[in-house]
């Protein structure tokens, strides 16, 4: 690729981390505001993995790793989900072995490895000026790390999650709790006709924002959520209860993948990591939903209550994103264009006591972003409680 530094500036976009709605959208406004004033935009593909796997020599097809945007590529992509830059969960900071690329082996070739000082020689190479990761705590911690040493880095917060500190909204975390709604509502059906409990696995490592907000919003009678271990007897009798007052026999209850039982520790699917270093949860759920089953014949007179159980998984991050996710990614675009027009740097763009703006992109390392329990969650009830809703952001539990 010839050195195409030309105009103000070059600036670099990647996408890391699970794919939600919203990051197509966000990838569009940037690049459309970016090219109208004068910039032009390279598109690292698969996050962090892109940009260490790039040949530092000009006669080499590097394609595959970074990709040159233009107004026609973004406008095509820009209303769908997923992110067509694709996505990984590379840290490069630590790199395994075998995950180093091959023209790099022979330079680093310890178990793990630190790839930074490649990563600052091809953002270089790249003639990046200004560097926009979009991504949740990992992705910017990193991030954090290269402005750090010197790049010019200005962040936007994306995760279903909505754990990212500093910031009330994560681009993606509308979308999930409007799909868990919508698919808590579809299986009703099926848990009403045979008058069961309905138990649904949700995302949350940390945090239990995907689980709290469908509930508050009716979705569900309880929630269980990672920052506070719950007793599975006390919810075998709240949902025995709900289940004899509903109209229709049944109860439903949200379980983030991180909550755990009074005593016990978050249940990983298997031994394997992803590259970020976290053991892969999953089936948490599953083990609720075999534990109400059991303990139901002590709260229902002996009779014992059959259980749905289902993890929606990527169901609630697939597809096109919601209004939210389409106007929250179109100002955030924005707002990292009216940082790099005035030069500044190492910055997080958020939504902040429901105003846009920006705070230091430090945040994302130096504090942790979770329910707060004592202000919005019932230990006794194990479900959202909530005095006035006057003034409160609007989803109400945000960055505080």
């Amino acid at each position: 690729m010839a050195n195409i530094k030309k105009h103000k500036g070059i600036i670099g976009i990647l996408t890391g981390g699970g794919d939600v709605p919203g990051l197509n959208p966000a990838i569009r406004s940037i690049t459309i505001r970016a090219i109208s004033e004068g910039y032009q935009v390279i598109g690292i593909r698969r996050g962090w993995a892109g940009i260490i796997d790039i040949i530092k020599d000009r006669q080499v097809d590097n394609s595959d790793n970074f990709l040159a945007l233009s107004k026609d590529i973004v406008n095509q992509a820009g209303r769908t989900g997923g992110t067509f830059l694709h996505s990984s969960r590379t840290l490069p900071s630590r790199v395994a072995k075998e995950a180093v690329p091959d023209h790099l082996k022979s330079t680093y070739n310890e178990p793990m490895n630190d790839l930074t000082p490649e990563v600052l020689k091809n953002l270089d190479f790249l003639g990046i000026d200004f560097l926009i990761p979009i991504g949740g705590d990992d992705t910017l911690s990193y991030g954090v790390h290269l402005y750090k040493e010197g790049v010019k880095v200005v962040a936007m917060p994306k995760t279903m999650d909505n754990d990212v500190p500093g910031t009330d909204y994560c681009i993606g975390f509308s979308t999930c709790v409007t799909r868990t709604i919508e698919l808590t509502n579809s299986l009703r059906t099926t848990a009403g006709s045979h008058e069961r409990f309905l138990v649904l696995e949700v995302f949350g490592r940390y945090a239990g924002f995907t689980a709290m907000l469908p509930t508050m919003a009716g979705a569900a009678h309880r929630c269980v959520i990672p920052e506070h271990k719950f007793d599975i007897e006390n919810l075998t009798d709240l949902l025995s209860q709900d289940r004899r007052e509903h109209p229709s026999n049944y109860a439903v209850v949200l379980v983030s993948e991180g909550a755990m039982f009074e005593g016990g520790e978050m249940v990983f699917s298997d031994a394997e990591r992803d590259a970020f270093g976290h053991a892969k949860l999953g089936g948490f759920g599953e083990l609720v939903a075999e534990q109400l089953k059991e303990l139901s014949l002590k709260y229902n007179n002996g009779h014992m209550v059959d259980v749905i159980y289902q993890k929606l998984g990527y169901l609630v991050r697939c597809g096109n994103p919601d209004a939210i996710d389409a106007i929250v990614p179109m100002a955030y675009g924005n707002m990292a264009l009216d940082l790099i027009l005035k030069r500044v740097h190492g910055r997080l763009v958020v939504i902040e006591n429901g105003r846009y703006g920006s705070v230091p992109i430090d945040v994302v390392t130096s504090s942790k972003k979770l329910v707060n329990v004592n202000k919005h969650y019932s230990t006794e009830r194990l479900r959202p409680q909530f005095g006035s809703f006057e003034m409160q952001p609007l989803f109400i539990m945000t960055s505080e």
